[in-house]
């Protein structure tokens, strides 16, 4: 078995960020070693000063497949994950058909990959109302985890749970061990504040703004962490947006909750008083707040009251994001950002003093963890898959659709000039990604525990 070494004078290793060769035999990574102790007849790649890092792992993606692939498939969007330095996705169970809340659900998705990945895939699966008796069955079939909505997902076919249905569901989630996602707004604040804008010109991102307040966030993490006291499972909240929450996500790490956090590349780029009316591709659920909320988010990830960051990557064709009526009212609530999440999230980090670690650990290491796969990937260090990603930190380039690689090239981040240029992607030390190209044939396949 032949012997690889990727070299760099910043490889980014849980140790810390040093020069070093990694040596890759098959799909595994042997060592990590000094460069003058490359063993004699290994195949050497030398990245110089280009970073090296992990394979990131994106716990939070809408691939859409089966059923929906006209708005992504697998094949889009793991050519997009490659192109951004994601090496492991984990499938969202809503947006696809049939919504992943059965076993037979989950065989039609892993038929769906079947040969049609660039990168590594898992599945969550689905809490809706009355599939409680299909959690501990979903969890022996193979799920991560599980999903559930406590507001309508904006689509037909995965319902939301309320707190009844949740009481239903949450011994069983809680025998498997696994942890439950939660889109974490409530309906009432949501509809109460709709109601009170009336004719309001929804062309207009405040009045959007406005329909979806702090409160519905704040109110349906608030009941999470109750049940989660009662019930003793893991406890996700996806996609925080709002800051207000995080003194009591905090104080639920202190009192030993079984709670993690993450939030988004848009939540942690854009604020609201720089989007344009009618600018849909901005659109999101929870939405984009102001520049100060977006300040503390920030601040949580540097507290670690945030874990995590992962895309939300939800597409759609564009007359549902109805760019020619600009209304956030009808529009799709989606952003699609696979292919440039690392750079977005490098050009801000960067700015505000954080380095390459930091964006392993809420990157790789992070997500990782949610989903159980901490043993084996996203990391750099003996035992662990040659999920490799080289990375240029200092290079900058404009976003152009050519760049996205998803099935439709919209995005919120067009035009804009971002620092950090993914070179290269490796998966079990094999390129997928090098240099625009996607070299060879899907080689990705399913994680399981």
């Amino acid at each position: 078995m032949s012997l690889q070494a990727f070299v760099s004078r910043q490889v980014v290793t849980p140790e810390g960020v040093r020069p070093a060769a990694v040596l890759v035999e098959g799909e595994q990574i042997r060592e990590v070693v000094p460069p003058a102790e490359i063993s004699s007849g290994a195949d050497i790649h030398d990245f110089g000063n280009a970073a090296i890092l992990p394979g990131l792992v994106d716990s939070h993606v809408h691939i859409n497949d089966p059923g929906r692939a006209d708005w992504e498939g697998f094949n889009t969007a793991t050519r997009a994950a490659a192109a951004g330095g994601y090496t492991l996705l984990v499938d969202m169970p809503l947006n696809c058909l049939p919504a992943t809340t059965t076993v037979v659900a989950l065989e039609a998705k892993r038929s769906a990959a079947q040969s049609r990945c660039w990168v590594d895939w898992a599945a969550w699966g689905g809490v809706v109302q009355g599939n409680q008796a299909d959690i501990e069955a979903l969890a022996t079939a193979g799920v991560l985890g599980f999903k559930c909505f406590l507001i309508h997902p904006g689509i037909d076919g995965f319902t939301m749970v309320g707190e009844e249905d949740l009481r239903a569901a949450l011994p069983h989630l809680a025998r498997t061990g696994l942890p439950l996602l939660v889109h974490a707004e409530l309906a009432g604040p949501v509809d109460t504040a709709t109601e009170r804008l009336g004719e309001a010109d929804w062309r207009c991102y405040s009045t959007y703004l406005q329909s979806r307040p702090d409160e519905a966030e704040l109110s349906a993490i608030r009941m999470m962490l109750s049940l989660c006291r009662q019930y003793d499972f893991r406890l996700h909240i996806v996609h925080l947006a709002t800051g207000q929450a995080l003194p009591e996500l905090r104080a639920s790490r202190s009192e030993g909750l079984a709670v993690s956090v993450e939030t988004c590349p848009h939540y942690l780029h854009l604020a609201a008083e720089d989007i344009p009316d009618a600018a849909t591709l901005c659109k999101c659920a929870p939405p984009i707040r102001s520049r100060e909320n977006r300040e503390a988010l920030w601040q949580g990830l540097s507290d670690g009251v945030i874990d995590l960051v992962a895309t939300d990557h939800s597409p759609c064709p564009p007359a549902m994001k109805r760019l020619e009526e600009g209304s956030f009212r009808t529009a799709w609530g989606g952003i699609s950002s696979l292919s440039v999440s690392l750079a977005v999230i490098w050009t801000e980090a960067s700015r505000r003093g954080f380095a390459l670690a930091d964006i392993v650990r809420w990157m790789a290491e992070g997500p990782a963890r949610l989903a159980g796969c901490a043993a084996r990937k996203g990391r750099i260090a003996a035992g662990y898959d040659a999920d490799l990603v080289v990375f240029d930190p200092e290079a900058a380039f404009q976003v152009t659709p050519e760049r996205l690689h998803y099935r439709f090239p919209l995005s919120p981040y067009l035009g804009e000039t971002l620092r950090g240029v993914v070179k290269a992607t490796y998966l079990r030390g094999r390129p997928v990604f090098v240099g625009g190209e996607f070299p060879g044939e899907p080689r990705g396949r399913e994680w399981q525990r």
